[in-house]
C-alpha cells in the first residue's frame, strides 16, 4: 500500500520513467482530484504495442516504484492477457492499454471534467 511519506508527484514522476524506459506511447495524466466520488487522485494512462510491450511496461513501472521509492501496488489486475493492466497504487492508478483495447473503452473521454495532461515523448 502506498506510503503516507511518498507523495503524488513523486510517485507519478516515477512512474512516467518507468513508462518511458520502456518506450510507453501516449501517455496522458489525468487529475481527478476536483471530480467528485473518484475512487483516486489521478490516473496515468498510456499503451503498448503488444501484450509483450504491456507487460514490460508493467514490470518496469513496478521495478522503478519499488526501488525509487520503495512502494508496492495495493493491486495489480489485467496480467493474464495484457491488453488493459491495471495498476493500483491507493491515490494513483496506472491503466496500461493496448491501442485497440484503449480505443474502445476510450477512459479519457468518461472522465473528461479531469484536467488533462499529455506528457510528450522524444521517442
Amino acid at each position: 500500500m502506498a506510503k503516507e511519506n511518498t507523495s503524488a508527484d513523486q510517485l507519478i514522476s516515477v512512474i512516467i520513467n518507468g513508462i518511458e524506459d520502456v518506450k510507453g506511447k501516449e501517455i496522458n495524466i489525468l487529475d481527478l482530484r476536483d471530480i467528485e466520488n473518484t475512487v483516486c487522485d489521478y490516473f496515468i494512462i498510456c499503451e503498448g504495442t503488444s501484450n509483450t510491450q504491456v507487460n514490460a511496461i508493467v514490470n518496469s513501472v513496478q521495478k522503478k516504484v519499488s526501488k525509487e521509492l520503495k512502494d508496492n501496488p495495493w493491486h495489480t489486475e489485467g496480467l493474464d492477457n495484457a491488453e488493459w493492466v491495471l495498476i493500483d497504487y491507493v491515490n494513483v492508478v496506472v491503466h496500461v492499454f493496448q491501442k485497440h483495447i484503449r480505443e474502445y473503452y476510450d477512459i479519457e473521454s468518461l472522465w473528461g471534467d479531469a484536467k488533462t495532461t499529455v506528457i510528450e515523448t522524444s521517442y
